[in-house]
C-alpha cells in the first residue's frame, strides 16, 4: 500500500500533482471558499439581537438558526454527498458554491423566519458537502506526503474566518444592518466560486462504484472509531470553550475589551496553528492526534488549576489554539479518507459531522455543569472528556484501510 504510510492516499488513485505556484492559487482559492461559509457559520451569533428584532421572534427562537445550520452540517453533508457521488467533483464543487450563494441571497432578503430557518439549514448541508469535496480535491493536488499541508489550507479557510471575518460580518451587520452581513457572504462567496472555476483543475475521484459500497465502507469501523474520536476530542473542547466568556468574567476576572483580547488571542493561534499543523499531521497523522490529545488534556486541566491568574490563562489559551481544533480537525480528516477505501468521498463529509456533533454534546455538557457545579469545572469536565478519547485513539493507531 504504497502511498499510505504518511497521509495515506493510495498512488495509484492519485492525479499528477500541480506545479507549486498552480497548487497554490487552486488551494487558495479553496480556502477562500472555506472562509466564505466559516464566517457565515459563526458570523450569527454576533447579529442574533437585530434578527429576532427584525423577524419579530424571541432571542431563544432566533438562536435556533445556530441549530438549523448545524443539523444541516451533520446530516444534510453527508447525505448530499452521499447522494451525488458520481457527480464529478470540480463540478460538485462549483454547485455547492453556487447553491451558498443562493442560500445566503435569500436569507439576506427573505421575511419570514421559517423561510430564514430553512434557507439556514440549506445553506449548513452545503457547508458540510464543501467542506469534504474540497478537502478531497486539496488532497489530489499535492504529491503524496503533503496532503495534510494541503486540508491544513482548507481548515486554516474556517480558522481564519473567526478571527477575521466573524468580526468584520458583525461589524457589517450592526452598521448596515443584518441583511447586509449575509449580501456581502453572498458576494464573497461568488468571487470564490469564480476563483474555483479559474484555477481549481480536475481531480481524480478517490471513491467509485456503487452507493451502497462505498457507504459501507464509509462507515467501516475502523472509520467509525476514528469519527469518534473527533466528537470526543471536539466535545471536551466545546464543554469548556462554550462558556469561556463567563469563565473569564467570573473565575479570571477579567471584562469587557480585556475578554474580546483573550478571544482573539485564542483565534488567532488557533489559525496560525492550523496552517502549521499540516505538516505534523503529513509525518504521521496518527501521532499527532496522540500527542494533541494527550495536550488537550493537560492544557484543559491545568486551566482549571490557574483560572484565577489573567497572564496564565493566556498563555493556556494560546497554547490551546496553536494545538486544539486545527491540528485535530486536519489529522480527523487525513486519518478518516485513508481508512475508508473506496467511500473516501462520503468519508470525508463526516468529520465536519462529527465535529458538529461534538460542539452541540460539549455544550450541552458545559451547561449542566454549570448548571450543577458552576463555570470553573467545566474546564475540568472537558479535560474529562478529551481522556476519554485518548484510550481510543491508542487502541485505534495501528488501523488500517477497508479496503487493505
Amino acid at each position: 500500500m504504497s502511498g499510505t504510510a504518511r497521509a495515506g492516499l493510495p498512488a495509484a488513485t492519485r492525479s499528477e500533482p500541480l506545479s507549486g505556484r498552480r497548487s497554490g492559487l487552486a488551494l487558495g482559492a479553496l480556502g477562500l471558499g472555506a472562509f466564505v461559509v466559516g464566517t457565515s457559520e459563526l458570523v450569527l451569533v454576533g447579529i442574533l439581537d437585530p434578527i429576532a428584532t427584525d423577524t419579530g421572534v424571541s432571542i431563544e427562537t432566533a438562536g435556533t438558526l445556530v441549530t438549523a445550520y448545524a443539523l444541516g452540517i451533520a446530516l444534510g453533508g453527508p447525505v448530499l454527498t452521499a447522494l451525488t457521488g458520481r457527480v464529478d467533483r470540480r463540478l460538485m464543487l462549483w454547485c455547492t458554491l453556487l447553491v451558498y450563494v443562493a442560500a445566503n441571497l435569500l436569507i439576506a432578503v427573505v421575511a419570514s423566519f421559517g423561510l430564514l430557518f430553512v434557507s439556514r439549514m440549506v445553506a449548513g448541508s452545503v457547508h458540510g458537502a464543501f467542506i469534504g469535496v474540497a478537502s478531497m480535491i486539496a488532497a489530489g493536488l499535492v504529491e503524496s506526503g503533503r496532503e495534510g499541508r494541503a486540508i491544513s489550507i482548507v481548515f486554516g479557510g474556517v480558522a481564519l474566518s473567526t478571527v477575521v471575518g466573524v468580526p468584520l460580518g458583525t461589524l457589517i451587520g450592526q452598521t448596515f444592518g443584518w441583511r447586509a452581513t449575509f449580501g456581502s457572504v453572498a458576494i464573497l462567496t461568488a468571487l470564490a466560486l469564480v476563483l474555483t472555476i479559474a484555477l481549481v483543475p480536475t481531480v481524480a475521484r478517490k471513491g467509485g462504484g456503487r452507493l451502497t459500497d462505498g457507504a459501507r465502507q464509509a462507515m467501516a469501523p475502523p472509520v467509525l472509531a476514528t469519527l469518534g474520536i473527533g466528537f470526543l476530542i471536539i466535545g471536551g473542547q466545546f464543554t469548556a470553550l462554550t462558556y469561556i466568556e463567563p469563565f473569564l468574567n467570573q473565575v479570571t476576572g477579567v471584562s469587557g475589551g480585556a475578554i474580546s483580547a483573550f478571544l482573539l488571542a485564542y483565534g488567532a493561534a488557533t489559525a496560525a496553528g492550523t496552517f502549521a499543523g499540516g505538516r505534523l499531521v503529513d509525518r504521521s497523522a496518527t501521532a499527532t492526534l496522540i500527542v494533541t490529545n494527550a495536550a488537550l488534556v493537560g492544557v484543559l486541566g491545568g486551566l482549571y488549576l490557574i483560572g484565577p491568574s489573567p497572564v496564565l490563562v493566556a498563555v493556556v489559551l494560546v497554547v490551546w489554539g496553536h494545538v486544539g481544533f486545527g491540528l485535530v480537525s486536519i489529522a480527523i480528516q487525513v486519518r478518516v479518507i485513508s481508512l475508508a477505501g473506496q467511500g473516501k468521498d462520503l468519508a470525508a463529509s463526516l468529520g465536519a459531522s462529527a465535529a458538529n456533533a461534538g460542539i452541540a454534546t460539549g455544550a450541552l455538557i458545559g451547561g449542566q455543569v454549570v448548571s450543577h457545579v458552576g463555570v470553573h469545572y467545566t474546564a475540568l469536565a472537558g479535560a474529562a472528556v478529551c481522556l476519554l478519547a485518548l484510550p481510543v485513539v491508542l487502541a485505534t493507531r495501528s488501523m488500517r484501510p477497508a479496503s487493505a
